[in-house]
């Protein structure tokens, strides 16, 4: 369970109007995803919509998905704070829960300064004894992680991965040139995951794999195996559905996604709002070509 490779689904988080997690949903959805093939699963990445649940509503998340993995595939659960103490107290909760890996994501309200955003992975890393991946999205937040700064992290014996979503390719490239063996990367929908691929990545975290399981494990087949002309022709056509999430809300699109596929995950969390009724037949319309 310590070789993190392939395609990882970065999971919704199926509520009730009342706030209640919607556990048979999600044990559901696992259990087709691992059927499908993907390689592991993620709770509580930004499909998870960790930034609006309560750390009650985080754990039944992370429980239902261990419970639902069974041990098949590894589970990477999502830790985001502001709070140092509540990162490295999450990190633990989940190792303790069975969680084979940490997703570890810095939220800052105030800018943060290099050393202390190392500070803030070096504690969670320090904290459990199962494999951590870093993760950055600068759209999203207000401290990055540097090259200097990741380059560093990468001499830590369980930061082994980083997932970056920064939309830059070549800032990818850079991390694989500066630390080489010491810390892989996976992809994020915000890049071309075949490209990644291509160049030396390990596989993609990403909310797309939730509703196109069969075909991104087809992409990532065919990239392993270096058969590029028809990876490429394949991640053309499953280009839309990034198209798509790019001009709507992360969570409500997948979840319509989900929804229209027969997954009863429930709207976003407030105050996001769901997507319209125009929204959502522009996702079934996306949903019909890439099948």
């Amino acid at each position: 369970m310590s070789d993190f490779h392939g395609v990882f689904p970065y999971l919704v988080s199926p509520l009730d109007p009342d706030g209640t997690v919607r556990r048979d949903v999600l044990a559901r959805l696992c259990e087709d995803l691992i059927v499908s093939g993907v390689h592991g699963l993620t709770p509580l990445g930004s499909t998870g919509e960790f930034a609006y649940l309560s750390s009650a509503q985080r754990m039944a998340i992370v429980e239902t998905t261990i419970e639902a993995a069974r041990g098949r595939v590894p589970v990477v659960a999502g830790v985001a704070s502001t709070s140092t103490l509540d990162a490295v107290a999450q990190a633990k909760a989940y190792q303790t829960c069975g969680a084979d890996g940490i997703l570890a994501i810095l939220e800052a309200y105030f800018p943060l300064a290099d050393a202390q955003v190392e500070s803030y992975f070096r504690a969670i890393a320090e904290a459990v004894d199962i494999p951590v991946v870093i993760y950055t999205n600068p759209q999203f937040q207000r401290s990055d992680l540097s090259l200097d700064c990741i380059e560093r992290l990468a001499g830590h014996p369980r930061i082994r991965y980083i997932k970056d979503a920064s939309t830059n390719t070549g800032r990818l490239l850079s991390i694989m040139n500066r630390c080489g063996d010491a810390i892989r990367v996976f992809s994020a929908s915000a890049h071309i995951p075949a490209a990644v691929m291509l160049i030396g990545g390990v596989g993609w975290m990403a909310g797309p794999a939730c509703i196109i399981p069969r075909q991104s494990v087809a992409l990532y087949d065919l990239c392993k195996d270096g058969l590029w002309e028809e990876a490429l022709a394949l991640q053309r056509k499953l280009w839309r559905v990034n198209e798509a999430f790019a001009r709507y809300n992360l969570a409500a699109c997948i979840k319509a996604a989900l929804g229209l596929q027969g997954y009863d995950v429930g709207d976003p969390v407030a105050p996001q709002k769901p997507l319209s009724t125009e929204e959502r037949k522009a996702v079934e319309a996306v949903l019909r070509e890439i099948q």
